[in-house]
């Protein structure tokens, strides 16, 4: 069963967006991608309906699940290639979410702040959100500025609040994969997730975490309309 208790507190004031499959819808070009790295390792592309099942972090071993083999360092570097190429070819026709900005102007408006933080690098992600006009929507912009072990949001989020001087127990994580809500767990916030990216639903839902159907309906929920 989720659980649903934060959403009826008045002291959650932040929140944390994710960006790809939530803020914005990039399923396609993500799809893309992926058939892309397995026609370079031959293998038959697959439909969103199969990634969004078996998609998840660590990505090494996902990707090694979809490929049938293991990757050394050599095979990874080929992957994360064919992968950015084919992606970055697609980015053009990736457009925002529905109700995108306007359910950031909705969350401000009503006093609370937000931030964006981002496994996409840093210095891919942050070009993306200014041609779109968002970032004065942000106190911070984060992708990723680190490797990390577990390839998890999780040290990102805690290094993220850090640096706002952000207490967690205040904060709503919103993204679209069980990582979010792992690192939101971990890093002692709260987690909301949506079902509009690479995770099927009822894998979102095993998190513990609410889940919803959109950006707009996770504000909604969080100002208990």
């Amino acid at each position: 069963m989720a659980d649903t208790t934060f959403l009826d507190r008045k002291d959650i004031t932040h929140i944390v967006w994710d960006w790809n499959g939530t803020l914005l819808d990039d399923n396609h070009a993500n799809l893309a991608a992926v058939n892309a790295v397995c026609a370079g390792f031959g293998r038959a592309p697959v439909e969103m309906e199969y990634w969004r099942s078996v998609f998840r972090r660590p990505l090494v071993p996902c990707y090694e699940e979809l490929l049938g083999r293991s990757l050394e360092a050599d095979d990874w570097e080929g992957v994360e290639r064919l992968y950015d190429s084919s992606y970055l070819e697609h980015l053009h026709s990736c457009t925002l979410t529905d109700g995108v900005p306007d359910v950031l102007y909705d969350w401000s408006g009503h006093g609370g702040t937000q931030s964006l933080l981002s496994m996409a690098g840093h210095d891919h992600l942050v070009p993306l959100v200014t041609e779109r006009g968002l970032t004065e929507h942000f106190t911070r912009i984060d992708g990723r500025r680190f490797a990390t072990e577990r390839d998890s949001k999780a040290e990102h989020l805690v290094r993220h609040l850090d640096q706002q001087g952000i207490d967690p127990a205040g904060v709503v994580l919103i993204g679209d994969i069980d990582d979010d809500a792992r690192a939101a767990h971990e890093a002692g916030a709260n987690a909301l997730l949506v079902a509009t990216g690479l995770m099927a639903r009822d894998r979102l839902e095993a998190t513990g975490a609410p889940v919803v159907d959109s950006p707009v309906a996770a504000v909604d929920a969080l100002r208990g309309r």
